[in-house]
């Protein structure tokens, strides 16, 4: 009896998803980097994995700062770091650091200060934002709610802040919390999805998205069942994570996520990914599904109110499939939070990172 409790609960593990701290276990840029003499301002780029360039880019931006740099993004294709600057010097540095340096029109400041302005100025209900340093603009969507007037406040605000700034496209779909009625972690008649477990003050608990934690205080791995876990915290609007200790020591509690193939991947660690890397999700409404980051610090107006410092992918996902893990590997990213479009004709979804969750609950992967 046990071991069939154990195997269920595994499977509910397929639909992961939180938010978590810096992971100790980050890979420093040398790690999958190819082997090569240290990197001069006249040495190639590095060839280096997502997890690296991901490292690396925090180490250039923060060194160079929001004035002299616009963000950076990792190429697939290269296996390279681009990172923007504006000017001679700063590319000179990254080239030294084995990045390759892209000359840019706006600075990160300039464009978080866009960000700002449309915060003030056109947060309607059905828009999302967030900065696409592979364009050096901020993209801001609009979905099928936004009426016509919500328009018109959107277009003044962007006319306003000039060409070039930002750019605005339409979704057919409408920007939602992915929760439903269904399997995997059940809270009242409402589905959502397990997140990454974690460990906190040596006790298990497990994160889900917070518009879940914030509903319902108790989860059953099964529709009206037994409670295997009592929320602890919960945050949403603002952000989207929840912190839910368990209270069944019946229940497994390994740090991994099933692939809905009849294995797991570990999780180790958790990090903020790179615009750009390649990622998967697992959700217990859609399974598992595969996309790139497209933005961070993204911005979402759900009808239910305003969540951001966003994962931005373009990974599909389905009502149900909240809280469920946005992973790479063995590392830990974000927590399904919300999105438009579906897994027959694709669209966007956005996630809570993991390591803002981790790092306001004081909990580790585990």
């Amino acid at each position: 009896m046990k071991h069939r409790r154990i195997s269920r609960w595994k499977a509910v593990l397929a639909g992961s998803g939180a938010t978590a701290v810096l992971a100790a276990a980050i890979l420093l840029p040398q790690a999958d980097a190819a082997t090569s003499p240290a990197p001069t301002s006249e040495a190639a780029p590095r060839t280096l994995g997502a997890a690296s360039a991901a490292t690396l880019a925090d180490r250039l931006v923060t060194r160079l700062g929001a004035a002299d740099t616009a963000g950076s993004y990792y190429d697939a294709g290269t296996r390279r770091l681009v990172v923007n600057v504006l000017d001679g010097t700063a590319a000179d540095t990254v080239r030294a650091a084995g990045a390759v340096a892209r000359t840019v029109g706006n600075s990160t400041a300039e464009l978080r200060s866009a960000t700002r302005t449309l915060g003030a100025k056109a947060r309607v209900p059905g828009t999302a934002w967030a900065i696409d340093p592979r364009t050096d603009q901020v993209v801001v969507t609009a979905d099928a709610t936004v009426s016509a007037a919500g328009m018109a406040r959107l277009d003044k605000a962007v006319d306003a802040l000039g060409a070039g700034t930002v750019r605005v496209h339409r979704s057919k779909g409408a920007f939602k919390p992915f929760a439903a009625g269904g399997d995997a972690i059940y809270g009242s008649g409402a589905r959502c999805s397990l997140g990454f477990n974690v460990v906190k003050d040596g006790q298990p608990y497990f994160l889900t998205a917070g518009h879940c934690g914030v509903a319902f205080t108790s989860w059953s791995d099964s529709s009206g069942g037994p409670e295997i876990g009592s929320v602890e915290a919960a945050t949403f609007p603002g952000h989207d994570y929840a912190l839910v200790k368990y209270t069944d020591t019946g229940v497994a509690h390994p740090s991994a996520v099933d692939l809905y193939n009849g294995s797991t991947q570990a999780i180790t660690g958790a990090a903020l990914p790179a615009v750009g890397q390649a990622v998967q999700r697992s959700g217990s409404t859609t399974r598992v599904h595969s996309g790139t980051v497209t933005g961070l610090d993204a911005t979402v107006n759900y009808q239910e109110g305003s969540v951001s410092g966003l994962i931005r992918t373009d990974v599909c996902a389905e009502p149900g499939d909240s809280g469920g893990a946005l992973f790479s590997g063995s590392t830990a990213l974000g927590l399904t939070s919300g999105g438009s479009g579906d897994c027959a004709g694709g669209g966007e979804t956005f996630f809570q990172p993991v390591t803002d969750a981790l790092q306001v609950y004081g909990a580790d992967i585990g």
